[in-house]
């Protein structure tokens, strides 16, 4: 076999399908990627058994066709040294002995058989194939990925929840402590299904997509998983088994009490402030008509900070406490100028939403308090 390809273009794509790669892997042909030359493309492929991403890289100059398989940490690390140039690959149909050649040197490598990669799972018989505009999606998990938990004790809380509804789609995502809801109702699927997304595909499918493209991204689902492919790349994965909860009563829908303040300046001030919190990272908000002072302390260390920011506030004066991070993490996945924070009381949730709702977008967050 022998082809010729772009260094550039090659590292770009296997970063991409390397994202797949588990560092412990069960078996030890999955530490490497599979390229299959077929016609004037090498397929790249990498998997973890659970995910399995493919991508179709233009190659000239084809001679012969095949498999073989290339060891992914070598492979990348190789061409990261590289300047953009043309590659040759040469690779002996018996021995697997590999030589890539380049304008003023080469490499001599040894693949594996890539008969011994293991195939893709078969798709069940009942399947649904739609399409959805790729910003909607990279809009969907980008909203979302940073509520996933990671507690294997609640698996369906290790993935983004996609409620898919006739007039639109609910993308939910919880890690116990707070629970981010995102609906995109400019979107119209015309029909019903649900299932959970895993963390680790979703995040890679964020990073192989354009959100800033017209695109559309072909979804195939069966009742275990899902595939998703646009022009370059094609990636398979496994859901998450068990049922997610029911997401909507848990959400607060009449908290009296609201504060309105500006996004990036809560921001600041909680993490400025937050530097001196204690091992929990316990924030305290101290609300005001108008003015809401965030203050933290750290006994054991002797350290404590307060500052104090503008605000508009509606209700009786109160105390409540967050967890610093997740604030940080809530306040700095709204993406408008100011932010409502709704209340009750100091010992319920919490509701941060945007001041202004993109059209076709409706963004809530719920977050739970810390003991003060």
């Amino acid at each position: 076999m022998k082809f010729n390809v772009q260094s550039k273009l090659l590292l770009t794509r296997l970063n991409a399908v390397s994202k797949v790669v588990s560092n412990k892997n069960a078996y030890a042909i999955l530490d490497n990627f599979l390229f299959e030359l077929q016609s004037d493309r090498i397929v790249v492929t990498g998997s973890d058994m659970e995910t399995r991403l493919t991508t179709n890289i233009e190659v000239h100059d084809v001679e012969g066709s095949g498999k073989f398989a290339l060891d992914v940490k070598r492979t990348i690390n190789s061409l990261k040294e590289l300047p953009d140039t043309g590659l040759t690959f040469e690779i002996n149909d018996e021995t697997l002995a590999v030589k890539v050649s380049y304008v003023n040197g080469y490499y001599d490598a040894v693949a594996l058989n890539g008969d011994e990669y293991p195939e893709k799972a078969a798709t069940a018989n009942e399947v649904q194939q739609f399409s959805l505009p790729a910003k909607s999606i990279a809009s969907g998990i980008g909203h979302t990925l940073f509520a996933v938990g990671n507690d294997d004790m609640h698996p369906q809380f290790t993935g983004i929840f996609w409620d898919i509804k006739p007039d639109m789609i609910v993308y939910v995502a919880s890690d116990s402590h707070k629970l981010v809801r995102f609906r995109q109702t400019d979107v119209k699927p015309d029909f019903e299904r649900s299932f959970i997304l895993p963390a680790k595909p979703a995040s890679i499918l964020a990073g192989i997509i354009d959100s800033n493209s017209e695109e559309s991204i072909n979804i195939t689902v069966d009742e275990s998983s899902a595939t998703f492919e646009n022009a370059d790349y094609q990636l398979s994965c496994r859901f998450i088994n068990g049922r997610y909860p029911n997401y909507n009563s848990v959400i607060p829908e009449d908290n009296p009490y609201t504060m309105a303040v500006d996004r990036q300046t809560l921001l600041n001030a909680v993490r400025r402030v937050a530097v001196f919190a204690n091992v929990g990272g316990l924030v305290r908000l101290d609300l005001r008509p108008s003015e809401v002072v965030v203050t933290s302390q750290d006994v054991d260390h002797s350290t404590a900070a307060e500052e104090t920011i503008a605000c508009e506030y509606n209700g009786e004066p109160m105390n409540i406490g967050f967890k610093s991070a997740d604030v940080i993490d809530v306040v700095n996945n709204i993406d408008c100028d100011g932010v409502y924070l709704k209340l009750l009381d100091p010992a319920r949730a919490g509701v941060f939403v945007p001041s202004e709702q993109k059209a076709g977008e409706d963004l809530i967050v719920l977050q739970m308090p810390m003991m003060i």
